[in-house]
């Protein structure tokens, strides 16, 4: 299906990462920053000038696109989602992409940087690589191959089934998402609008792997009360926030319940902000498990913890607010179990193995799947994401763009085998 096919996905994955589109977990604004529409233009553009009419920006950032069907069959509208923010946890400006070909097993120094050099001891799958084309970043910034990797994959996807009439399929709705990154993707998407009843996000990493299983998650803010007072006549009267906070995160478990101490299905209470004064001060934690029910366990533990350390500051008080961030896909995707197997038939087709992993973390798809569109993880190919020492396989990218496409050619044939039957 392949064999004479010129495969665009690299060129177009290192034009995208040239376009900043670092998100704000601090802005209120939707997007969080407005470079994010940057890409989103130029793949609303990209996507039109292949022919998809259609193809568009809203004023939040989505691109909605749709190719039509090209069966009779009743065939389920199918959408392939990635996000175009990528992490505040590395810059994003100034990406330079750096094309390593034939990669021979050797470290990898970055040469805007050669302090931070990419050895397959410390990044095994590196050695999964050898004699594949490798991208980088230089060594001063993030690569983006987490989600521009996704977004690659789905234009040249799109580019294909659009120059190849032959696969047959049914209805495929594109959507791209700002915000992912700072847990905001689906804040102002219109799933009426979009149309789809089953998706896929593109959002993982080794080639071959499929998530179907989240963590649940939960926000905590703590907000610390205490008395302020002016320091020269503080005795008896000044009750420190910051000092309380810290005794509070002195006391959270250090052999366990944390990111740094756990792994597989164990989940974690995180601190990820501090933030305040000496009469107020706020903490913001991350609560994850893959039970939803542990989430509660958890927060019960927090605060049971906050109020021992308050019993010693009786004029101190708090607040303690949860909400909701994303719950595990798997409670939905359970109850549509060809979504994922007709994912695994595809990886297979494409001559891969499959992997089922489970995400310690959250996709698009989390949240996508409890608004209503059930909607597992495929892999990309990206590695060491959020980092300096990011780095992706092209020939990984073009085995994802196989799999969207005989992912859409296997619902059509699923389509044609129910209507047989009902014959």
């Amino acid at each position: 299906m392949f064999q004479n096919y010129s495969f665009k996905t690299a060129e177009r994955f290192m034009r995208y990462v040239q376009v900043d589109t670092q998100s704000d977990p601090q802005s209120q604004s939707i997007p969080s920053t407005e470079k994010q529409k940057d890409l989103s233009r130029i793949l609303a553009e990209e996507l039109q000038q292949m022919g998809i009419k259609d193809a568009h920006v809203d004023e939040f950032g989505y691109v909605y696109a749709t190719i039509p069907a090209n069966t009779n069959k009743n065939v389920p509208v199918i959408c392939f989602c990635s996000h175009v923010d990528t992490a505040p946890d590395a810059s994003g400006t100034g990406v330079k992409p750096i094309l390593h070909q034939q990669y021979q097993g050797q470290d990898i120094v970055l040469p805007d940087d050669k302090s931070i050099v990419l050895r397959s001891t410390e990044l095994p799958y590196l050695k999964k690589l050898v004699g594949h084309d490798i991208i980088t970043a230089s060594g001063t910034t993030l690569l983006g191959s987490d989600d521009k990797a996704g977004v690659a994959e789905i234009m040249e996807a799109a580019h294909y089934l659009i120059t190849h009439p032959e696969i047959k399929h049914g209805i495929i709705k594109i959507l791209f998402t700002p915000d992912e990154e700072v847990g905001r993707g689906t804040a102002k998407l219109n799933l009426d609008k979009l149309g789809a009843t089953f998706g896929y996000t593109l959002d993982g990493g080794e080639a071959g792997s499929l998530e179907d299983e989240t963590f649940s998650a939960d926000a905590v803010k703590l907000i610390i009360h205490g008395v302020i007072t002016h320091p020269g006549d503080a005795k008896g009267k000044l009750v420190n926030a910051l000092k309380i906070a810290g005794e509070i995160l002195s006391l959270l478990p250090k052999d366990r319940l944390s990111p740094e101490t756990t792994e597989k299905k164990e989940g974690f209470i995180h601190p990820i902000r501090v933030d305040g004064l000496s009469e107020k001060c706020t903490i913001d934690f991350i609560i994850r498990d893959f039970v939803t029910e542990g989430l509660q366990e958890k927060e019960l533990l927090l605060q049971e913890l906050v109020k021992q350390v308050l019993k010693s500051y009786p004029k101190s008080s708090f607040e303690f607010i949860v909400t909701e961030q994303y719950r595990n896909m798997k409670e939905v995707l359970d109850q549509y179990p060809e979504v994922v197997q007709n994912a695994k038939e595809a990886i297979e087709r494409s001559g891969l193995t499959v992997k089922m992993e489970s995400i310690r973390g959250g996709t698009d798809g989390s949240r996508l799947s409890f608004m209503g569109l059930p909607c597992p993880n495929l892999f990309t190919g990206m590695q060491a994401i959020h980092s300096k020492k990011e780095f992706i396989s092209v020939q990984d990218m073009n085995k994802a763009v196989e799999t969207i496409v005989h992912l859409a050619g296997i619902w059509e044939e699923k389509a044609s085998l129910i209507l047989e039957q009902d014959i």
